[in-house]
């Protein structure tokens, strides 16, 4: 309850500051915010030139790395340029309860019922669903791993682990890795002995870890052999080997696995570019053409059966590869994220 009512205090200030802003802000062109690498190159082509083709509106990107923090100071600034931001599931929850985004408007996007269950919300239309996967060079090895318990075997596969910098998904891996089945993990990391089994566990491979930001930091750290292998995002991999022929496997076991979704910035003066931006990318016509430009799953129900047959396999939602993955707890990390945040930074600069 107190975490709540301080969220909500900070999202009136919040909400003032963005009416402040959408009063006084120049006009601008539509900016929209992503991730970078090629999952932006694929949404380049996918969806903001058509986009810009058919509105005939000017569209600007930026991309950026993730965290609520990022875009609580955008708008406590005062000064907030950017008006769609696609976000990861507790920035999506933790920003709509503190009124960083403006409310969905579903009757322009199709209506609820067109779209997955978890690709529902009240301040934003899901994007995609994807995994966070292990991977590793086929060229340099030839007896791949085969879990996250290997990803730890450092005497078996020697070399560099590349994990993304932050507890969420480490936490999780470091668990099963240590053999917490899938299905218990959040039930362990609910409880202060499960954080200090995962941290302690994490220890084992500190000296061995090269930290990531950015989701186009894997496949150059795999290329490269700087790490033997490491967590990635499925689809920069597939992206990988299809543009620059790599040979970069995906190890599907116990994958974790996501809806990234997109928001609109509150008090954006660019509020009904916005949604018709959100409107065309999740046309399900336009959704079934980006995962054969990178393999990622798709929100709108009826985009599926538009895909081509041949991608469906390399999907996150192929039957076989989400057979043994693992949702991210979105209430977990909307609850802990801030104290996790800091254990873990403390944690790493040690």
């Amino acid at each position: 309850m107190g975490r709540t009512a301080h969220r909500m205090g900070r999202g009136w200030i919040l909400a003032a500051a963005a009416t402040l802003v959408a009063g006084t802000a120049a006009a601008r062109d539509l900016t929209v915010v992503s991730w970078g690498g090629a999952y932006q190159d694929a949404q380049r082509e996918v969806y903001f030139k058509p986009f810009m083709e058919q509105s005939k509106t000017k569209l600007a990107e930026e991309t950026w790395d993730g965290g609520i923090g990022v875009l609580r100071a955008k708008l406590q600034g005062g000064a907030n340029t950017w008006d769609v931001v696609q976000v990861e599931s507790e920035e999506l929850v933790i920003g709509c309860e503190e009124g960083l985004f403006e409310k969905a408007d579903w009757s322009k996007y199709g209506g609820q019922d067109a779209f997955l269950k978890d690709a529902v919300h009240e301040c934003g239309v899901g994007a995609i669903v994807y995994d966070f996967v292990l991977s590793y060079d086929g060229d340099r090895i030839k007896d791949g791993p085969k879990s996250w318990a290997d990803f730890w075997n450092v005497q078996k596969w020697p070399g560099k682990r590349g994990l993304r910098k932050g507890p969420k998904t480490s936490l999780e891996f470091a668990l099963m890795a240590d053999g917490v089945t899938p299905a218990d993990v959040y039930k362990v990391l609910g409880t202060d002995a499960g954080i200090e089994r995962a941290f302690k566990k994490l220890d084992q491979l500190k000296p061995h870890i090269v930290w990531w930001e950015k989701g186009s930091q894997p496949p150059q750290l795999l290329v490269s052999g700087e790490v033997a292998m490491t967590m990635a995002y499925n689809g920069r991999i597939g992206a990988a080997n299809k543009t620059d022929k790599k040979n970069l496997k995906i190890v599907w076991n116990n994958a974790l696995y996501t809806i990234d979704t997109w928001v609109i910035m509150k008090g954006t003066p660019n509020k009904a570019q916005a949604e018709s931006f959100i409107a065309f990318v999740s046309k399900p016509e336009n959704q079934a053409k980006l995962p054969a430009m990178i393999p990622y799953g798709v929100t709108n129900k009826a985009a599926t059966a538009m895909i081509d047959k041949a991608v469906l396999p390399e999907l996150p939602t192929a039957p076989d590869n989400i057979a043994t993955a693992l949702y991210v707890d979105e209430p977990f990390w909307v609850e802990n994220i801030d104290r996790l945040n800091q254990r873990f930074n403390a944690w790493v600069s040690r």
